[in-house]
Formats: C-alpha cells, sequence, structure tokens
C-alpha cells in the first residue's frame, strides 16, 4: 500500500486565543466527525496537526474496530493529535475506492495484525508495517466506476433510512395525539375515564429462563432483556426458545398479556411493556411482570403504557442505582385515562398500521445492506469486474 499512498504530517504551531476544531472517527467506518471546538489554551496535548478535506485519517487505537474515514470539506482545518495516522493517496489510488476498500474483510484483517496489543481494546496501529501490506488493485479507472455503483446503494440506503425517520416521526406524533385523547378518530365521542391499572386486570411474575435453558428451536418465550432488544410495543417473532422441561418450571403466557421489564439500566427505561397477541403459547422468563387485562385491549394498553406521560410515572417508581428495579406493586399504582373499548380497538388498528410501515421499511433497509454487502465483496475481491456500461448504469 505504500505506493499508493502518502503520509502527511502538518504541525500546528499552536495559539492559545485560537479556536480548533478538533475531530474524532467513528467505530465500524462511520465516518470523521467534529468531536469539540477548543481555544489552544484549553487543549492539552499541544503536538497536533491539521487535517485537509480529502485526507484519509485513521484513528490508531481504534482502527481494530474499523475507524477512519475521509475528512470530509467541512472539516477541511481541523486538527488530531499523533493518535491518528493522516495519509493522502497517489494518483493511483481512487480516494472513494479506498473508503469502500475498508469495509473489506481483508483491509480489516491487515489492520489487525498491523496492530500491537495484548488486549483488544488496547491495540496501537504500527502505520509503517500495514504500508508494507499488498493490495490488489484494479485500475484507477475501474476504481472510480466501482466506487460510484456502491455510492447509489449508499444513496438508496439514506433514502430509505430517511423514509423510516419519518414514518416513526409520524408514529410518534399519532401516538402523543390519540392516546391523549387530543385527537378523537371519526364516530367516537364517549369520555375516557380515570383509572389506575390494578383496576384493569391482575399481575403475576415470569419466572426461569436462564441464558443455558434457551435454545435455537423448542417453546417460544421472552426473556427480560429481550423487551428492550428485540420487541417494541408488540411481540412480532420470538428471539429464544425453551425445551419443555424448562417450560414446565416458568410461567406460560397468551393471547392478551403484556410483560413488563422489571430490571433495567436506567430509570427512564424501567417498565417498559409489550403486548402478546399472538395464537401460540409462550413463556416469561424471570425479572418480567405479567399482566392480564380484562374486557381492555391489550395492544391499545402496551401502546398507552409505554407513552412519554406514563414512562415518566415509571421512572418515578423505580428503585436501585446500578440497576432499576419496579415492582408489580408499583406498576399497580399508575394512574391514566382510557377510552371505551370500541375505542381502544379503532386506536390499536391505527397504531398497528403505523407499526406495519416501519416494519417493512426496515425489511427494505436490511435487504438493502446485506446485498450492498454481497456486492461489495464480489468488486472489491475481483470476482466481479464493471464495465463501462455498468459506470452508466450507476
Amino acid at each position: 500500500m505504500s505506493a499508493h499512498l502518502i503520509e502527511e504530517l502538518r504541525p500546528l504551531n499552536m495559539a492559545d486565543d485560537e479556536v480548533y476544531a478538533l475531530v474524532t472517527v467513528r467505530r465500524s467506518r462511520g465516518g470523521v466527525v467534529l468531536r469539540e471546538r477548543l481555544r489552544g489554551s484549553q487543549i492539552a496535548v499541544k503536538s497536533q496537526f491539521r487535517l485537509k478535506a480529502g485526507d484519509f485519517l485513521i484513528s490508531k487505537r481504534q482502527i481494530v474496530h474499523g475507524a477512519c474515514g475521509i475528512v470530509p470539506p467541512e472539516l477541511d482545518g481541523a486538527i488530531v493529535s499523533n493518535e491518528y495516522a493522516v495519509l493522502r493517496a497517489r494518483p493511483s489510488l481512487h480516494l472513494e475506492f479506498l473508503n469502500c476498500l475498508a469495509h473489506s474483510i481483508y483491509f480489516q484483517q491487515t489492520c489487525f495484525h498491523s496492530s500491537i496489543g495484548v488486549h483488544v481494546e488496547k491495540m496501537i496501529f504500527k502505520l509503517q508495517e500495514w504500508l508494507k501490506w499488498d493490495f490488489d488493485l484494479p485500475p484507477a479507472r475501474e476504481q472510480r466506476r466501482i466506487a460510484e455503483i456502491l455510492a447509489t446503494w449508499d444513496r438508496a440506503i439514506e433514502t430509505v433510512g430517511g423514509l423510516i425517520a419519518n414514518a416513526r416521526e409520524q408514529k410518534a406524533a399519532m401516538m402523543q395525539a390519540l392516546l391523549t385523547g387530543e385527537r378523537r378518530l371519526p364516530g367516537f365521542d364517549q369520555p375516557w375515564r380515570q383509572v389506575t391499572l390494578s383496576e384493569l386486570g391482575t399481575f403475576r411474575k415470569g419466572k426461569g429462563i436462564s441464558r443455558a435453558e434457551v435454545r435455537p428451536s423448542g417453546l417460544p418465550c421472552v426473556r427480560y432483556g429481550e423487551i428492550y432488544t428485540l420487541h417494541h410495543d408488540l411481540i412480532q417473532e420470538f428471539g429464544s426458545y425453551i425445551d419443555r422441561a424448562s417450560a414446565s418450571l416458568s410461567e406460560p403466557i397468551g393471547r392478551g398479556d403484556i410483560l413488563f421489564a422489571c430490571s433495567g439500566e436506567t430509570a427512564e427505561e424501567i417498565g417498559k411493556c409489550v403486548a402478546f397477541d399472538g395464537p401460540e403459547r409462550a413463556y416469561a422468563g424471570g425479572d418480567i411482570v405479567v399482566f392480564t387485562p380484562q374486557g381492555e385491549n391489550s395492544v391499545f394498553l402496551a401502546y398507552l403504557l409505554n407513552s412519554p406521560k406514563l414512562a415518566i410515572q415509571k421512572a418515578q417508581m423505580g428503585q436501585g442505582n446500578a440497576v432499576v428495579h419496579i415492582s408489580a406493586s408499583n406498576l399497580a399504582r399508575l394512574k391514566f385515562a382510557i377510552p371505551p373499548r370500541d375505542e381502544q380497538d379503532a386506536i390499536a388498528e391505527h397504531l398497528r398500521t403505523a407499526d406495519v410501515l416501519v416494519r417493512s421499511q426496515l425489511a427494505k433497509l436490511l435487504a438493502l445492506k446485506q446485498e450492498k454487502a454481497a456486492l461489495m465483496q464480489q468488486l472489491l475481491s475481483g470476482k466481479r469486474r464493471v464495465s463501462p456500461a455498468e459506470s452508466e448504469a450507476a
């Protein structure tokens, strides 16, 4: 790679009263971003170097985690310490192609094997060792075409990401309006009644299901951590399964049950819940409170109980510091207003529809990322070569 890259050193003569932009590089090739702006007198490490737009920046302490990227135009003139390697591409190497190449397994392997240290979080990148590695590069014109093709996928991914963000914002606005009664659906005008959660059903505790008991198939179950990571408002699919012996020691759940996570890392997230609306029987593990409503729409209740207003109530009830807990007795005291059952059903259906839109866009985003990864592997390894026609298509 030494034939294609040049290390750039632009030492800075720092002035105490001048304001400087300091940057960092995100892991997983997340790009070069502004970290903070400081006066020279506030910067402890005085040995700093200027960046130019178009530099390829590598974090020597984080490159094993993919921390590298191109300096964007808006960060031209920013500064970094010698904890970073600053590189410029020779004419034989197209800069955007290099940025794509950084995603390849081979590139990542060369960075790892050019770093030293006893722990992955403390490894230090040795630039001169890395520059000795050989890379099979196509001609510069083909590099440019490959970068153009992959850029079209990036734009498609970015577009779908924007659609997802917009769909989530619309859902959040709909929840705020419908779950508070600020907006009423056509045909509904009956007053809402004030209740506590204890008035609407009964509580019981989940039990069992350790990590060692989880299987790739079997009887579906929910572990409390999955309420934070996998399930959102509704249980759409299961991520864990257990055998019949473990199920006999766990707590069965059925359609209409609501599951609360009663342990968490912060008060703000404590008591997140999900409604189980599936036809099959499943099981709830420990640190879960199971609530069975009587005569109410559990899907509506799950959306309502996760709304910001109820989240504040749950946060105030949480106990503990390192790990926050909330009990069934505390959840029973939650206060809120609910509409008649037929309006609950209608609101739940509207919010379900919004969720379907978000999930469909998420599935599209995942498919695009997988397709791009497969195409990238072919293009960067030379298994597939591009033609001028493909460049035009890009």
